[in-house]
């Protein structure tokens, strides 16, 4: 134990020299400033990158160090939760990050193949004082008698991690990384992976520290297109947002459905049938129709006066230059240019047969050969009747009524708020009825149902040329801006004088240097981003992430599926669920079901078999609820049993109830899971129960608080020491897959079970 202190220490000054300096060159960054717009962007970028140091190295301190492996020849490896190395000798490892290649018999060496191994020391911790340490021998003869249990590698640190307290934020598992995790997580970067596994096998760890290698594996290529997690909701982000920091990942993006159409923030309710109905595929058509209603035809003529004479703009006319524009084969806003252009054709027609001229004839009439001839329209004479009609208000309100410009904001709030746009763009994807559910006031919050919808309206209706001018005038100004630096630096390189940038067809910008001229380096100005690739992705409603990670997975509906598909264009995707688990109606049926129309059958699957959270006993229980779900089904394996039975109790029982998991679990945290129409009721009933604890309640819990009371959606992918589990029947008979929602309450607990009905 001494020695093993001795050296957790030394690798603890290491952190505090490395997080010395990081904070030295922060400060020596931030105190620089002017200069050149160059020095300015290498200022901001220096200040990213040392902020980002300092983050990841404090957050690492926890658990810094976690095991040791001793070959069968040569010096101990220690592993830990990032790389350290002795910089001032010759650049040995003094600690491998657990994600490089040489840690990996830490996780997967066994008696049977050790790997060259002789033993795996786990070093537990607290703070920065080593407190135990478990040693396995991996030598078949010396093992003989020391067996784990179901293969399991470290078995006295994985059970020590499980019968922990819970404290409402996950735990990583890098010190406990069973075998059949490790290869899901350093499993191949391509490819759609689906994880599939039940209750309390690690599904969202695994997901998690599999962000934490591919980024470690493939930094150049993810770092410039950022990772995306997606989670079912705020709460659960929140519970999960400490692992990657504690991996020394700072950099990755934690996203509900909500939060995947930029500028929108969705988090409004609404009834599950009217989320179930959204996410269907047929959304995709019913939206193509309402774009198409809004693409209207006058029922009464209009005038435009043009030069003291009256032009009609009629039914004919606007179907001609609608026609024309759906022709185009643009989406709806760029074809608003086609249509406005047809628009004004036909006005110049009108204009030219009140003068007494064909526009379009080869030869007009013989213009001006005959004395007395009438002065017939020219070229230029047609282009000023044609910007004269393009600017006049009467031209422009008729635009915006037959061909309005959309952004997929006003198409939804537009069509759900109709009834009769509602009608005329369902009818042929949906009933009457299912159409009448989907109406709502135009001021109504938006829903994560919507977010998908959103993005598809995108799809559907194109940018609007004018913001597209708007972004090309923009990106002009900042290339000129660019530009110009450029020019400025490497005319100090040749010595010569400056070149006017506004003059941009001069040769002379070829010949600055043979090796780099200035639109190459201006380029370079550019990608010495001042955002960081998560930020920029933010924002960015096309960005194509590197890789996307979806945890609930079979909780997302057809239209969700195809938003995230359009975010991975490159189909690099991890997949984590549970089938036996999906509640809601939207949700998945089978993995086939969801990637048939993506990559056919082209997808891998990995199962994950072993139950590390969920006691035997309460496994139990839960399995007679599986079997009701899919009596085909195989329950997860528990590792572990209490010896304490679920308990079952009349629900008048709960104030008594909840007094005494409050007394067993001590520091950990009691979870209420009821329907949830019964969650604010309990609340009340559990605050007067136990009024010297906080309770969390409401849409976003604070799960760091002793207890909380949630439904069961709300619970999908928590972990609690205790659970009481109120009116079962209630949470089975509310919903479509209400036994879905009842498998997944009784499956939180770690260590207790009670089920009051």
């Amino acid at each position: 134990m001494e020695a093993e202190q001795k050296y957790v220490t030394g690798l603890y000054d290491r952190l505090d020299g490395m997080r010395a300096l990081a904070e030295t060159r922060l400060q020596g960054s931030l105190a620089t400033t002017g200069g050149t717009p160059q020095a300015r962007s290498q200022r901001e970028s220096s200040v990213a990158m040392y902020t980002d140091q300092l983050a990841q190295l404090s957050a690492v301190e926890s658990g810094l160090c976690f095991g040791r492996l001793d070959p069968e020849s040569g010096a101990p490896l220690y592993i830990g939760r990032i790389g350290i190395f002795d910089e001032e000798g010759d650049y040995e490892p003094l600690l491998l990050d657990w994600r490089a290649p040489a840690s990996r018999p830490f996780y997967l060496a066994t008696a049977a193949d050790p790997l060259g191994i002789r033993r795996r020391r786990h070093i537990r911790s607290k703070g920065r004082t080593v407190v135990a340490l478990d040693d396995e021998v991996l030598d078949l003869a010396e093992a003989a008698g020391s067996a784990t249990r179901d293969g399991l590698a470290g078995e006295a640190a994985l059970l020590a991690a499980v019968d922990a307290r819970r404290t409402g934020r996950m735990r990583d598992i890098v010190e406990t990384i069973q075998a059949e995790q490790d290869r899901i997580i350093r499993a191949d970067l391509s490819g759609v992976l689906v994880v599939q596994g039940g209750p309390g096998t690690g599904k969202t760890a695994v997901a998690l520290h599999r962000a934490a290698y591919l980024l470690y594996t493939h930094r150049r290529e993810l770092s410039t297109r950022a990772v995306l997690v997606v989670g079912p909701n705020p709460t659960f982000l929140r519970y999960i947002s400490h692992v990657l920091p504690s991996l020394a990942e700072t950099g990755v993006l934690l996203w509900t459905l909500g939060d995947l159409f930029p500028g929108v923030t969705a988090r409004g309710e609404e009834p599950e049938r009217v989320a179930e109905i959204k996410g269907r595929a047929a959304m995709v058509d019913v939206l193509a129709a309402a774009i198409a209603d809004r693409q209207e035809l006058p029922t009464e003529p209009t005038s435009v006066t043009w030069d003291g004479e009256e032009l009609t703009i009629d039914r004919q006319l606007v179907e001609t230059a609608r026609a024309r524009a759906r022709r185009s084969g643009r989406l709806h806003n760029p074809a608003r240019e086609v249509f406005r252009d047809a628009l004004v054709e036909g006005l110049v027609q009108q204009a030219a047969a009140i003068i007494g001229t064909d526009p379009y004839a080869d030869d007009p009439l013989g213009a001006g050969d005959a004395p007395g001839d009438p002065m017939l329209m020219g070229a230029a004479d047609l282009a000023d009747i044609r910007a004269e009609l393009t600017g006049e208000p009467g031209v422009r309100a008729a635009l915006d009524r037959y061909w309005p410009p959309l952004t997929p904001q006003r198409l939804l709030r537009d069509l759900f708020s109709s009834a009769d746009r509602l009608a005329a763009a369902c009818a042929e994807s949906l009933t009457l009825a299912e159409a009448a559910a989907l109406t709502r006031p135009a001021t109504a919050p938006w829903t994560p149902a919507d977010a998908p919808l959103l993005d598809e309206a995108a799809e559907q209706l194109g940018e609007l040329p004018e913001a597209e001018t708007a972004a090309r005038i923009q990106a002009e100004r900042v290339r000129r801006s660019e530009l110009a630096y450029a020019e400025g630096a490497l005319e100090i390189a040749r010595g010569s004088a400056s070149i006017d940038v506004e003059d941009e067809d001069d040769p002379e910008l070829l010949l600055v240097t043979d090796l780099l001229d200035a639109s190459r380096l201006a380029e370079r100005q550019e990608d010495d981003l001042r955002l960081s690739a998560a930020e920029r992705a933010a924002r960015d409603r096309k960005w194509a992430f590197g890789h996307i990670i979806v945890d609930e997975a079979q909780e997302l509906s057809p239209m969700a599926w195809r938003l995230l598909m359009r975010r991975a264009p490159n189909r690099s995707m991890t997949v984590v669920g549970d089938i036996a688990q999906t509640g809601d109606p939207a949700g998945a049926a089978s993995w086939s079901e969801v990637f048939a129309p993506y990559v056919a059958d082209r997808w891998k699957l990995a199962e994950l078999t072993v139950n590390y959270r969920t006691p035997a006993e309460v496994m139990s229980l839960a399995g007679e609820v599986l079997a009701r779900i899919d009596p085909a089904a195989t329950p997860p394996r528990s590792v572990r049993s209490t010896g304490v039975a679920p308990a079952r109790r009349p629900l008048a029982d709960l104030p008594a109830v909840l007094g005494d998991e409050a007394a067993v679990i001590g520091e950990g945290r009691l979870a209420v899971i009821a329907p949830a129409g019964r969650v604010a009721a309990l609340a009340e009933q559990v605050r007067a129960a136990l009024p010297d604890l906080a309770v969390a309640v409401g849409d976003e819990p604070d799960l760091e608080s002793p207890v909380a009371v949630l439904s069961a959606r709300q619970s999908k992918g928590l972990e609690f020491d205790s659970v009481v589990v109120a009116d079962p029947a209630g949470i089975e008979n509310e919903s479509p897959r209400g036994l879905n929602d009842l498998y997944v309450a009784l499956t939180r607990a770690t260590q207790r079970l009670t089920v009051l009905e």
